[in-house]
């Protein structure tokens, strides 16, 4: 074929810009699929800081990217995350700059569980992870609870139950109820912000019970937010969670200081029967007193028994035996003291006569004498050691002589 040809072919064809064959294709896509239900699970999730949220939807054989714009990711009750196999509704197009084919989700909720239990479980494990279960927070209450504040709806049938467990049980103490909403969108601000009131204000109740009767997850729900678990944790007055039924468990149910199947059993655990109480205290005031009269009366008896003993009656005589027993031992003390002396008296005497036996000055008395050399002080024990003319000094009883040799004799 001539290149003429072509040319004359080429006349009539439509040669697209990139963005109008993407804005083409976006419309086809939006017109095909714009309802579409999708299965699979979460991959790449990344929340922006506008709010929207990116992520791809994957199988075991394909990918697909998906965006869920902000105000429809405000509805989610449960955070998606990686892993999470979910099912999706929304529309098939394409992002016209990018090129890129993506699904607008516009319904989120996880695959098997309700996207509240999902929620559930997120934010209890998140919490546990921070330690706001640990036993070492638990704050403890007082043995007697006197001022009671009360945190719930004040129409509902559960304050009317715990109420009259307060009537039965100690009809006069004091308690104070703080009117909330226990459901809907604005129940679980306004409980948080009754437990932060309550500790600025009212810091000198002894307790505090959050809670309601029993109803399904959502109406539940206000106790399972995170603002209302922090609010209960940074409470300082002791927080008593008693929401729905005894099967029924919540967030802060973990996270206060004392969990309550029922919120007329919280009553039951924190307010004591005066009747109980009553009954305790005649008790022990009967045991006190009886203890008190067998204390006495024992007393009583070693008094009479010291009344008629000798020692009470003639002490005198106590006293002049324990003064004659002294006397006798400071006599006998002075006896052995004096004997003692005596002996080592006599052994001191014996030993200085041995002394004086041995002593030089002994022999030099009897006409003995100690001959040495003048020059070095040398004694004298043989003749030969000294040589004629050298001067020799005696040592005699009374005094000495000094001498010169003139001769020596062997």
């Amino acid at each position: 074929m001539s290149h003429a040809m072509m040319n004359d072919m080429d006349k009539g064809k439509k040669i697209y810009k990139v963005s109008e064959l993407n804005n083409i294709v976006k419309e086809l896509l939006d017109e095909e699929f714009a309802n579409v239900w999708l299965e699979g699970e979460i991959s790449n999730f990344k929340q922006h800081t506008s709010g929207h949220c990116y992520f791809v939807l994957k199988d075991e054989n394909a990918r697909v990217s998906a965006v869920m714009f902000k105000w429809q990711a405000s509805y989610l009750k449960f955070l998606p995350e990686d892993g999470l196999k979910v099912i999706a509704r929304g529309n098939v197009s394409l992002f016209v700059k990018g090129g890129n084919y993506q699904v607008v989700v516009s319904h989120l909720e996880p695959l098997g569980e309700g996207p509240l239990q999902v929620a559930f479980g997120q934010l209890k494990r998140k919490l546990e992870d921070e330690g706001l279960f640990d036993a070492k927070f638990k704050k403890k209450l007082p043995l007697l609870v006197q001022k009671l504040a009360i945190v719930t709806s004040p129409t509902g049938a559960a304050v009317y139950d715990m109420l009259t467990v307060i009537e039965r049980r100690f009809p006069n103490i004091r308690v104070l109820i703080y009117p909330v909403h226990v459901q809907g969108e604005t129940a679980a601000g306004e409980i948080a912000e009754a437990l932060s009131d309550l500790n600025k204000r009212f810091s000198d109740m002894d307790a505090v019970i959050i809670g309601r009767g029993g109803g399904s997850l959502e109406d539940l729900w206000p106790f399972n937010e995170e603002v209302v678990a922090r609010a209960i944790f940074n409470s300082k007055l002791p927080v008593i969670s008693a929401v729905g039924h005894e099967v029924d468990y919540s967030i802060s149910d973990f996270v206060s200081d004392l969990r309550a199947p029922t919120p007329s059993a919280a009553i039951e655990l924190v307010i004591a029967n005066k009747a109980e109480l009553d009954e305790k205290l005649s008790a022990l005031s009967a045991r006190l007193i009886s203890i008190v009269k067998f204390t006495v009366k024992d007393y009583q008896n070693r008094y009479n028994r010291a009344e008629e003993s000798r020692a009470f009656k003639r002490p005198m005589e106590f006293y002049e035996k324990f003064q004659q027993e002294i006397d006798y031992y400071l006599e006998r003390m002075s006896t052995h003291a004096n004997h003692y002396m005596q002996l080592k008296e006599d052994h001191m005497r014996s030993m200085i006569g041995r002394l004086n036996a041995l002593s030089p000055l002994e022999v030099l008395s009897r006409g003995y004498g100690i001959t040495w050399k003048v020059r070095d002080g040398r004694i004298l024990r043989d003749s030969s050691v000294v040589s004629v003319g050298e001067k020799i000094k005696t040592k005699l009883h009374k005094g000495g002589i000094i001498c010169e040799v003139i001769d020596t004799e062997n």
